[in-house]
């Protein structure tokens, strides 16, 4: 029987995303990953070096993922904002993997920078143009609408404490949360009168 190396790899990715998520970069066990995906060990390295560079690909892979499900708009940063707290709320390990990588291994990788860079770009041109308001300075506004997009997830008893849709919290503060990223972006974005 012949074995199947994508779906393996999958499957890899898959548990190695939890285990980052739940233990980060240091707590991870590759023999975990390996037996939660049902796969051997030495695959792992065989396909993706060691520990630090799986993490690395499964960070890729989500971000790549949260890029095709919420495409960047320039034009229209409440929504993309908006768009971005929801992406969290359906992946709350998501912001988990997210906050590992900053805690253990800080900056940005090469695929990182490139995408914000372009982002950047955008803003700029948005602000030349008078559609986006142009008093800070454009790596500030991306960030700040990033930021404002995150801030519930960690945030002391924001939606990522409850563990995600369902839990405890009503899905009405939910809303309120989410009306409240959305106008805080569209003040901070909207061109001076």
């Amino acid at each position: 029987m012949a074995r199947d190396s994508q779906a393996t790899r999958t499957r890899l990715l898959d548990a190695a995303f939890t285990e980052f998520a739940t233990y980060g970069i240091a707590g991870a066990r590759v023999d975990r990953i390996a037996e939660t995906a049902q796969a051997n060990k030495r695959l792992i390295y065989v396909y993706y070096g060691n520990k630090e560079q799986l993490f690395d690909a499964v960070l890729q892979q989500a971000l790549e993922a949260g890029s095709e499900s919420v495409p960047f708009d320039v034009d229209d940063l409440p929504g993309y904002a908006g768009a971005v707290f929801d992406h969290l709320v359906e992946r709350p390990a998501l912001m988990r993997l997210v906050l590992w990588k900053q805690l253990e291994r800080p900056g940005s990788a090469d695929a990182e920078s490139a995408s914000y860079a372009g982002k950047i770009e955008a803003v700029r041109q948005a602000q030349e143009a008078g559609r986006i308001d142009a008093r800070l300075a454009p790596a500030d506004v991306l960030t700040l609408v990033m930021g404002l997009s995150q801030a519930w997830f960690g945030a002391v008893g924001g939606p990522a404490a409850g563990g995600g849709p369902g839990a405890d919290w009503a899905a009405e503060r939910l809303a309120e949360h989410r009306s409240a990223v959305v106008e805080s972006v569209r003040r901070l974005t909207a061109p001076a009168a």
